[in-house]
């Protein structure tokens, strides 16, 4: 098991360039099932989650090309696919259920196990199930209640579907099942996250009628088939939120490169609250936490394009230094605070009651054992630790390895004082 060890560090300076987005290339690789032509992906990040997509895509049926070192990956499902995806696989990421829409459609059942992940919430397949239900699909409602999805579908056919909840991945599911159904899919209440609107994209590229993407309506009118494409996928806006935060605790002057501003509109808002000075040029954002002091300032995650959840942690990291009081309102995840613990134990002294948290702020950290309880609660905790006095050891940070490309080499680039070490 790795660990990272963190000490405080100086502001960090200098450049670093995004990877494309682990949201975004998951569904888009899950898509590639859809034709039996072959998928190239390009800017895949070198992540564990891919890694995982991967072999599940593999054991599948698909022959996968995994090219990481450059970023490529290379699909193509032209033989026989299997209707069931292996537990060992299923159990380790959220984004499994992903292929449920693609192996109905080419195998005319799915059968996967209620999919693993981070444990910030419940995160329930309902609404995913009732977007194919509509659609035409049965699903065996006991097995359910064993955590099984058993799904199967002669034919899939067009419908109105109304989503309770704008549900990122209820939504990619949908589009997907939807974009060689007979007729046409009305989504409402849509998700609207950037990655749904490059899913939409690469699946138009191959074919599809998709309409709509990026608002709370989408329009799918079905097609017979869908070919094989190239396609280059989108930065990833956590990775970009999560650089800006650590110039911002620091006091830094960074450069981030690859970065669509557009994408982060609420972080952007709230940084600027706090006194960082965020402009855009040519090469990309700079970033500059040296030029005002960092102040409070309250929070409210919502679905996009409100403040996202995956940044949460990471900008309350920021908080906990901040001149006076905030107040983190969660209302996405029931159980995205475990990190509160955590950053405690630096001395950061924050209450929470239900989805409330009160970060005093003012704080002078200290180094601490802390654990990476979930993806981003793990690189926020690496943030506090680099403006703690002392030692931080973060453990469990196989949690940072699925969501963030080359994380300590960026840091240390930019001159964080930290090392992976693998016991």
């Amino acid at each position: 098991m790795a660990k990272f060890l963190v000490q405080k560090s100086a502001p960090l300076k200098g450049e670093v360039k995004i990877s494309g987005s682990k949201n975004a290339v998951l569904p888009i690789m899950a898509a590639a099932l859809l034709t039996e032509e072959k998928c190239i992906i390009k800017d895949a990040p070198a992540l564990r989650d891919v890694e995982v997509m991967c072999s599940l895509l593999e054991s599948l049926g698909a022959t996968v090309e995994k090219d990481l070192e450059n970023n490529k990956v290379i699909i193509a499902a032209d033989g026989d696919i299997a209707c069931e995806a292996p537990y060992d696989l299923v159990k380790m990421m959220r984004a499994s259920i992903l292929v449920l829409g693609a192996l109905l459609l080419r195998t005319g059942r799915a059968l996967i196990h209620l999919p693993g992940g981070c444990a910030i919430g419940k995160r329930p397949v309902e609404l995913h199930l009732k977007g194919l239900k509509a659609l035409g699909v049965t699903i065996d409602e006991e097995q359910l209640l064993r955590g099984i999805v058993d799904a199967s579908a002669d034919k899939l056919r067009g419908n109105t579907i109304y989503l309770d909840f704008p549900s990122v991945g209820a939504t990619e599911v949908i589009i997907m099942a939807a974009s060689l159904a007979e007729g046409t899919t009305v989504l409402e209440n849509a998700a609207q996250e950037p990655e749904i609107v490059d899913l939409a994209n690469f699946l138009n590229k191959m074919g599809a009628r998709i309409k709509g993407a990026g608002t709370d309506t989408i329009k799918v009118e079905g097609v017979e088939k869908l070919k094989g494409v190239s396609h280059h996928v989108i930065p990833d806006r956590i990775e970009a939120g999560t650089f800006m935060v650590g110039a911002a605790i620091t006091k830094g002057n960074v450069l981030i490169k690859n970065i669509v501003p557009d994408h982060l509109k609420a972080v952007i808002a709230k940084l600027r609250e706090c006194g960082v000075e965020i402009s855009t040029t040519d090469e990309g954002m700079r970033v500059r936490g040296d030029r005002k002091p960092i102040v409070s300032t309250d929070i409210k995650t919502l679905p996009y394009p409100g403040f996202p959840t995956d940044m949460q942690s990471p900008f309350m990291a920021l908080l906990t230094v901040a001149n006076g009081p905030s107040v983190v309102i969660e209302t996405v995840f029931e159980n995205r605070f475990m990190h509160v613990g955590e950053f405690n134990r630096m001395g950061a002294n924050i209450k929470t009651e239900g989805n409330c948290a009160i970060i005093p702020g003012d704080k002078n950290l200290q180094g601490a054992q802390v654990v990476a309880t979930d993806l981003r609660a793990g690189a926020a905790v690496v943030l506090t630790g680099l403006v703690a006095d002392g030692m931080t050891e973060v453990s469990q940070v196989y949690h940072v390895d699925r969501g963030y490309e080359d994380f300590v080499e960026k840091l240390r680039t930019l001159g964080a004082n930290i090392l992976r070490v693998e016991e």
